[in-house]
């Protein structure tokens, strides 16, 4: 009889040693393992590889930031890319394509939300203006165009919406002449796009102007970011 308690009580330990060593083997795996699946898809930081990777590439490519091949794969050239952009935007430089960094170039995840002025009203409002604004311009132009009126958002010294900017009293002609209520086409409604999604070619002005029709003495008188087509930018 004690034999068999024995061997049972032998067997109860053994049963338990193996539950415990499968329920640690399970916290193991999602605090190790599944932690760093689940970082890869929440940011891209040097040494990184895969889809969002190509996507940082291909975005930093086409606005400017970035020379390298769209390979996929985090490098040198990535990272310098990255800080330059996250340096012009406003975000820490840290070099990581974190989800603020991923938002502002237009890259949404599980691990993101869209901004406020990702909303479609704001997108066709901008668009309007940027087509009212500047349809003769040079895309890039357009583009910094857009820029202006959300550097002005994120600025105290004018209204925090974008409707708010666009409609502040005496600051774009196009609203008073009433060619904001044109049709924009598709070239204005990419450039509020690609604005939106964090390209700012105007270098966060705040203004800009045509020097060849500007009366304003004092508008000279801001420090230029660039030149583009027939604008002045400027903060």
């Amino acid at each position: 009889m004690k034999r068999i308690l024995g061997n049972n009580k032998t067997k109860n330990i053994i049963l338990i040693s193996i539950l415990i060593i499968s329920i640690m083997s399970y916290l193991s795996y999602n605090i190790f393992f599944r932690e760093d699946i689940n970082s890869s898809y929440a940011l891209s930081k040097y040494g990184s590889r895969g889809d969002e990777v190509r996507q940082i590439q291909t975005k930093l490519k086409r606005w400017g930031y970035y020379n390298g091949n769209v390979d996929g794969i985090y490098g040198s050239q990535t990272l310098s890319a990255v800080k330059w952009f996250q340096s012009k935007n406003g975000l820490s430089v840290d070099g990581i394509a974190g989800p603020k960094t991923l938002a502002a170039m237009g890259i949404f995840s599980s691990s993101n939300t869209n901004s406020t002025t990702n909303s479609s009203s704001d997108l066709n409002l901008l668009a309007r203006l940027v087509y009212a604004e500047a349809r003769g311009e040079p895309y890039t132009g357009q583009v910094a165009v857009a820029s202006v009126v959300l550097n002005r958002v994120k600025n105290s010294s004018f209204p925090n919406s974008v409707a708010g900017v666009i409609y502040q009293r005496g600051a774009f002609d196009v609203v008073s002449d009433g060619q904001i209520n044109l049709t924009p086409n598709s070239t204005a409604r990419k450039a509020a796009q690609d604005a939106i999604n964090g390209w700012d070619p105007s270098y966060g002005a705040i203004y800009y102007f045509n020097p060849r029709t500007a009366t304003s003495k004092w508008i000279w008188s801001r420090p230029l970011t660039v030149v583009i087509g027939n604008h002045r930018f400027c903060k």
